[in-house]
């Protein structure tokens, strides 16, 4: 006689997180999950089950084995290469007090409707969901950061979530706006500066920039080498014709300050006007400095993760070293990934794939469900990015709506 068939649970309602913004701010944007099927019971099993029918039953339900490592899922952070992404990049605005020539385009950019851009509460809860997932590292971006009025209670607010895992704030300006900043900021949390800076020279900083201020910025270089932050980096994009020249100044700059100067290859974005005729490579930038300095010139081991190849002047305080994207790309140590000042996630600097956390939070998607979300836009990121010249006729965005 046959008999019935067991019946299965159904699904178990998925539990709703009902976690709390960062800084203690109740989340407006939290809605359940949607409840499964209530468990169904499972009928007896009738006394007369054979006794091999009833091991075979046993059997079924015993817990299965645990995952052996290589079967154990990846970390929602983890690509499929292997590089888990625990650096997180959050472009705070749009807007910026320069016209730089590599990150906007001359005639300028249509800027994000305000509403569409990340609030900041909405920045908090993005940057907490990627810390709870692993993340260690945030840099603030833009535009220029320091111009956004409520800067330093964003920075205090991301320093809430050191309990969580989080290690260290950084940020990336441009040092115009800054110097009244540089103290409240050290106190809210944030813990090193990268100080764009791409000539010392003040009429062909005009000429860089499209503005004036060369002074003020070398004096926020100074001021914040002078309050104790944990480092001070100053970013120089090399481009020839306008600053190949003034590599060694830069480098002196490390003579008695404990700075780290980056010498950054001229990258294509919308509407910067790249040509690999203005691309001073990583090999002529060193080979330049090497006629100079000779075997004072060491270099200095590569750190993990590591954009930049570093190297310093004996006897010298500070170093400095060479982003070189275009020549030497790093892709197989990337661990970065971007999230934009409109809320869309950018996993890697050249592709022009993106998702919107904007919108996922603002139709009250849960916690899980953007991590899910993150985790498959991290999923499709490719090995490495294309060749500098192919890169130059893909679309992407401008410099400047993408975070420095």
């Amino acid at each position: 006689m046959r008999l019935p068939a067991l019946a299965r649970n159904g699904r178990l309602p998925a539990l709703a997180r009902n976690g709390r913004r960062a800084c203690g701010m109740p989340s407006s944007q939290m809605r359940r999950l949607a409840a499964g099927r209530p468990t169904l019971p499972a009928p007896r099993i009738a006394r007369s089950l054979s006794s091999a029918s009833a091991a075979r039953h046993s059997a079924s339900e015993a817990p299965a084995p645990p995952l052996q490592a290589s079967e154990a899922p990846a970390p929602p952070l983890q690509d499929t290469f292997g590089r888990l992404h625990d650096y997180l990049r959050i472009s705070v605005t749009e807007r910026c007090n320069l016209r730089c020539q590599y990150c906007m385009p001359e005639e300028g950019i249509d800027l994000t409707r305000s509403s569409q851009l990340l609030t900041t509460p909405e920045i908090l809860r993005i940057a907490r969901i990627f810390v709870q997932q692993g993340v260690t590292k945030i840099r603030l971006t833009g535009g220029e950061p320091s111009i956004r009025k409520d800067i330093v209670e964003l920075v205090a607010g991301l320093n809430e979530l050191r309990p969580l895992g989080l290690q260290r704030i950084a940020m990336t300006t441009n040092g115009i706006a800054l110097r009244r900043k540089l103290q409240p900021l050290r106190e809210a949390g944030m813990d090193g500066l990268n100080i764009s800076l791409d000539t010392r020279d003040p009429r062909k900083f005009e000429l860089f920039t499209r503005r004036s201020g060369c002074t003020r910025v070398l004096q926020t270089i100074a001021d914040a080498s002078a309050l104790g932050f944990e480092f001070v980096k100053v970013n120089v994009v090399v481009m020839r014709g306008q600053n190949e020249d003034e590599l060694s100044s830069f480098v002196e700059m490390t003579h008695e300050d404990p700075l780290d100067v980056r010498f950054i290859e001229y990258m294509p974005f919308d509407g910067n006007k790249w040509g690999r005729q203005k691309l001073v490579s990583y090999k002529e930038m060193l080979d330049g400095l090497l006629r100079l300095y000779g075997d004072r010139l060491e270099r200095l081991p590569l750190e993990p993760n590591h954009t930049a190849k570093g190297f310093k002047i004996r006897g010298y305080r500070g170093q400095f070293g060479f982003i070189t994207s275009m020549t030497r790309s790093f892709c197989s140590e990337c661990n970065r990934v971007r999230v934009m000042a409109d809320g869309n996630l950018k996993v890697c600097l050249f592709g022009n794939a993106e998702v919107s956390l904007r919108d996922m939070l603002r139709s009250g998607a849960s916690d899980a469900q953007v991590v899910a979300t993150i985790a498959q836009a991290i999923k499709r990121k490719k090995r490495a990015h294309a060749g500098m010249d192919i890169l130059s006729q893909m679309p992407n965005r401008p410099m400047i709506k993408i975070g420095g």
